[in-house]
C-alpha cells in the first residue's frame, strides 16, 4: 500500500480509537446526573481510565506483546475491546461503582491503540516519522478538545449516545487498519515475555534516556495545563467583562480554542521536522511552553490582550513537541524494541501526569494563576534531561550536511 495512504488510515483510526477516551466528558453534565454523582466522583471515573491506560502500556512493556505481535490487529482487536467495555458502560444496568471497573477496562484498551499507533506509523515511515507522528498527536490534541467544542456550541446529546456513537466509531477504526499491516520499517521481537528489568533496558540507550526524560518533562506540564484550562478561561472572561460587556464568548469555547490550537502545533512541528532535526523541534517547543508557563501569572487584569495572546501560544507549543520525543524515542532503539519503548515512556508519562494533575487543581483555588508556576519544573527538568541530545545533534536543515 502507498505510505500515504497507509498514514492516512492509521491517523483516521487513532482519532476513532481514542474517542473512547474522552467520550465521557463530552456530556460530563448529563452523565453525573443520570448516575448522582459529583465531580469529585467523576473525576474518579477519568481516573480510573488513565490507571488502565498506564496499567497496559506498562503490561505491553513487560511482556513484550507491542514487539512480538501485529501491531495492526493488536491495534484493531483493542479498539473492539474498549467499544465493547464503553457500550457496556451506557447500558442501563451500569452504575457508578461498575463504572469504575469498565472504564479502567477502556483504558487497558486504550494502550493497545495510542502506543501501537504511534508504532505503525513508525513501521510505515521509518526513522523520519516526526511528521506524520505530528499529525497523528495533532488529532488527539483535537479530540481533547472535543468535549469543550461540543458544550460551547450547546449540544445536549444524552451521554448514553455520546458513550455509543465513540464505540461506533472505535469498531470502524479497528477495520481500518485490521488488514493494514506493519508497514516496512519494523520487525517482530522474537521473545515470549521478559523481566520487568529488561523492558526498563532501553533506558540503558542513551539517546533514548535523554528524549524520554525531556518527555517526562513535557508530560508534567502538560495534562495539568490543560486540565486548569477552564479555570483560566473564566478567569480571563471576568475580567475582560469588565472592559467588553458584550464578549460574546463562552469558558467552553475558550478552553477549546487553547487546546485545540495545540493541533496546529503538532502539524507544523512535524512539517519543520521535514527540515530540521526532531530534537530541535521538541527542545525548541518544550523552551517556549515553559516561557509561557513563566510568563502568564505575571500579567495582571490590565494585560487582556496579552494574557489571551500568551494563553494561545501556550496551548500552541504545549503539545507540538510531543510527537518529536516520540520520533526520536523510536528511532533511538532497536527497530524490534520499538512497541515496548513507546508503551514504556507512556505508562511512566502518564503516571507523572496525575501527580502534576492533582497537585495544580488542589492549588489554584487558593494561590491563584501563580499555581501554574508549579507546572515550570517540567519544562525546565525535561530541556536538562535533553541536554546530551541536544549537544550531540547539530542543528542542521536536513539534507545540508
Amino acid at each position: 500500500m502507498n505510505k500515504r495512504w497507509a498514514v492516512g488510515l492509521i491517523v483516521l483510526a487513532q482519532w476513532m480509537g481514542t474517542s473512547l477516551w474522552f467520550s465521557p466528558n463530552s456530556a460530563a453534565d448529563d452523565l453525573m446526573s443520570t448516575l448522582q454523582i459529583g465531580n469529585t466522583q467523576f473525576a474518579w471515573l477519568l481516573a480510573a481510565t488513565q490507571l488502565g491506560f498506564i496499567s497496559g502500556t506498562l503490561w505491553l512493556a513487560y511482556s513484550g506483546w507491542a514487539d512480538k505481535y501485529s501491531s495492526s490487529r493488536m491495534f484493531a482487536l483493542s479498539c473492539v475491546a474498549g467499544a465493547l467495555a464503553n457500550a457496556i458502560f451506557s447500558s442501563p444496568w451500569s452504575g457508578y461503582e461498575s463504572g469504575l471497573v469498565i472504564r479502567f477496562a477502556v483504558g487497558l484498551s486504550l494502550a493497545g491503540i495510542y502506543p501501537l499507533g504511534m508504532k505503525m506509523i513508525v513501521g510505515w515511515v521509518g526513522n523520519k516519522s516526526g511528521a506524520a507522528l505530528g499529525l497523528l498527536v495533532g488529532m488527539l490534541t483535537l479530540g481533547t478538545a472535543l468535549p469543550h467544542g461540543v458544550k460551547a456550541l450547546g449540544a445536549t446529546l444524552p451521554w448514553q449516545s455520546v458513550m455509543q456513537v465513540s464505540s461506533v466509531l472505535a469498531v470502524l477504526g479497528a477495520g481500518l487498519v485490521y488488514f493494514l499491516g506493519d508497514g516496512p520499517y519494523l520487525k517482530k521481537a522474537v521473545v515470549s515475555g521478559r523481566a520487568l528489568g529488561e523492558a526498563f533496558s532501553v533506558f540503558k540507550i542513551a539517546d533514548f534516556r535523554a528524549s524520554a526524560f525531556g518527555y517526562f518533562g513535557h508530560m508534567w506540564e502538560l495534562y495539568a495545563f490543560w486540565a486548569v484550562l477552564p479555570w483560566l478561561a473564566a478567569q480571563w472572561l471576568s475580567d475582560a467583562r469588565l472592559v467588553y460587556p458584550n464578549l460574546g464568548l463562552s469558558v467552553a469555547a475558550l478552553s477549546f480554542g487553547a487546546i485545540a490550537i495545540g493541533f496546529l502545533g503538532c502539524v507544523l512541528g512535524g512539517r519543520l521536522s521535514l527540515k530540521f532535526d526532531s530534537v530541535h523541534i521538541a527542545a525548541g517547543a518544550l523552551l517556549a511552553s515553559g516561557l509561557m508557563c513563566l510568563l502568564y501569572p505575571l500579567l495582571g487584569p490590565d494585560w487582556l490582550i496579552l494574557r489571551l495572546a500568551v494563553l494561545l501560544a501556550w496551548g500552541f507549543f504545549v503539545v507540538a513537541d510531543s510527537p518529536q520525543f516520540s520520533a526520536v524515542a523510536a528511532r533511538s532503539c532497536p527497530a524490534q524494541l520499538v512497541g515496548g519503548a513507546l508503551a514504556l515512556q507512556n505508562s511512566i508519562g502518564f503516571l507523572i501526569t496525575i501527580v502534576s494533575l492533582t497537585l495544580l487543581l488542589s492549588m489554584i483555588e487558593r494561590v491563584g494563576s501563580q499555581a501554574l508556576w508549579l507546572l515550570l519544573p517540567g519544562p525546565v527538568l525535561g530541556l536538562l534531561g535533553l541536554w546530551p541530545l541536544l549537544k550531540k545533534t547539530r542543528l542542521t536543515v536536513a539534507g545540508g550536511g
